[in-house]
């Protein structure tokens, strides 16, 4: 928890401005946060604080690559990192976070860390699919539909051709023979 403690900013003693802050966030910081889905990276965040009467807004850059294992074939591999986000924090009378971009702190909160935040948003920017890039053009082709038709709720068209008419009305030799069993 020592490895956290450099993402403490003590907001109790900022006047109402701006303020930026630079952090290099490494293998010590994902180890830290206690969580497996990133083992180790190399991550720099440029967050700006902009501290008014009523709330803060951090604005996050965060920029890097971090290592993550492959869901296909378990290998090792370089994410780029490369996102921008912005949370708010309103002053109220209770902790709660309202929505993904907006939390309510208590008015007598002395320190907030943002170590959190920046983990979570390196994990929102990294796709939801873990693939290295070598299965990531395999994976783009097999979702490009090489032309057929799978599956049509439709109506069929009157215009189908004489070919696609005989293969509606040709039944399997081996269900007609079924037919004749079950008709006995």
């Amino acid at each position: 928890m020592n490895e956290l403690r450099q993402y403490d900013i003590n907001i109790i003693g900022l006047e109402p401005k701006r303020y930026e802050y630079d952090y290099s966030s490494g293998k010590a910081f994902f180890q830290a946060l206690d969580q497996q889905l990133i083992s180790k990276g190399d991550v720099q965040t440029h967050l700006i604080l902009d501290k008014s009467e009523t709330m803060i807004r951090l604005d996050f850059s965060i920029t890097g690559v971090v290592e993550r294992t492959c869901d296909r074939s378990l290998d090792l591999y370089d994410e780029h990192v490369d996102t921008r986000q912005t949370l708010f924090l309103k002053f109220a009378d209770r902790n709660e976070e309202l929505t993904d971009e907006i939390e309510l702190i208590e008015r007598n909160t002395a320190t907030i860390n943002v170590a959190r935040y920046i983990f979570d948003y390196i994990v929102l920017s990294m796709p939801m699919k873990g693939l290295h890039p070598r299965f990531r053009e395999e994976e783009d082709d097999d979702d490009l539909s090489d032309g057929k038709l799978i599956y049509s709720s439709g109506a069929v068209a009157e215009t189908d051709s004489d070919e696609v008419k005989e293969e509606k009305t040709a039944v399997d030799p081996r269900w007609e023979a079924l037919r004749k069993l079950s008709n006995n």
